[in-house]
């Protein structure tokens, strides 16, 4: 298994618009690749995560927000919620460019973050339910389980992510929701 080695560094203000793009084609396009330029999937603005869920999730003041560095270069973003109370964190935005794809960057950047929190006691994430890609990745490659299974006959008790703005006519309305228990 590759293990890539990382450069997580924050978010700068400069860079903000170019992070909330790159992380909307990185989705787009693993959306393109199951399912074509017809997808249905993508929402209004052509999106699978919208520029409002993206700016929210890197604004909160709970996350920690930061560029995936290989050799100098920007290969992605991980943006991450810490509950220093409870020490159940989540993984909110995980994306490395597709170009930069099956070269370990994921995984490297996984096996950071974990070394970021050591304190953690469960991480969560989520994925749309047709990226195998990611699926895999989380169960295969991070030691995740799928929690949940969020469709039109189960909806969790707790807020989905993007609750208030939910559309089913638009995004991925099925989800995997996994969870990795570490103490």
């Amino acid at each position: 298994m590759k293990n890539t080695k990382v450069e997580l560094v924050p978010l700068t203000a400069d860079d903000r618009e170019q992070f909330i793009l790159d992380n909307q084609w990185a989705f787009k396009h693993g959306a393109m690749v199951e399912f074509g330029e017809r997808d249905n999937h993508i929402d209004s603005d052509g999106e699978i995560i919208s520029r409002k869920t993206i700016e929210r999730s890197i604004d909160n003041p709970q996350n920690e927000t930061y560029r995936i560095i290989v050799n100098g270069k920007k290969v992605g973003g991980v943006i991450l919620k810490i509950n220093k109370d409870t020490h159940h964190n989540e993984l909110e935005i995980l994306f490395v460019s597709p170009e930069a794809h099956s070269r370990g960057i994921g995984y490297g950047t996984w096996r950071a973050v974990e070394s970021l929190h050591p304190e953690t006691k469960i991480w969560k994430t989520c994925t749309p339910y047709f990226d195998k890609r990611n699926i895999h990745f989380y169960v295969n490659k991070c030691g995740f389980h799928i929690d949940e299974f969020w469709c039109k006959y189960f909806k969790p008790d707790r807020d989905m992510p993007d609750k208030d703005e939910y559309n089913p006519d638009e995004g991925p309305d099925e989800m995997f929701s996994f969870i990795k228990v570490m103490k």
